[in-house]
């Protein structure tokens, strides 16, 4: 699986010869991972800058009420933000932690206050700019 999660564009006859089994058999095992859910897609890694993202920031956000209602409100919130590419309910000192893409910083100040600022139940939101990535092996 290390190998088709690095390289998912790799032809069955390529995987078959790394992994040390017959094309046939191999393909059985991709065919099974993917029945059972195990994989559970194939996706490009884009080059954030050139698509209009190059902004990048993780956010934390604790919300002022611990309930059902409260969480399945904001997550409901941020699955309609696109700049919202992935949102994680966490343990610890905040409740989600949030992976934002925006193409600048304005257009990021625009989301924090205008989309993410206004969602009920939000108690605190902190930004972390990310600077660079040394080390990304996010499918």
């Amino acid at each position: 699986m290390q190998v088709l999660s690095h390289d998912g564009r790799i032809s069955n006859l390529d995987l078959a010869e790394r992994v040390g089994l017959s094309p046939s058999a191999c393909l059985r095992r991709v065919q099974e991972l993917e029945r059972r859910g195990v994989i559970r897609g194939y996706r490009a890694r884009l080059d954030t800058a050139q698509v209009g993202r190059g902004f990048l920031a993780y956010v934390t956000v604790g919300l002022a009420e611990h309930t059902k209602a409260a969480q399945h409100a904001f997550e409901s919130a941020v699955r309609t933000a696109p700049e919202v590419v992935e949102c994680h309910n966490v343990a610890g000192a905040f409740e989600y932690l949030l992976r934002v893409e925006a193409r600048d910083l304005a257009a990021y100040k625009a989301f924090h206050t205008d989309r993410l600022g206004t969602v009920p139940h939000v108690r605190s939101i902190t930004s972390y700019i990310v600077m660079g990535s040394p080390k990304d092996d996010r499918a």
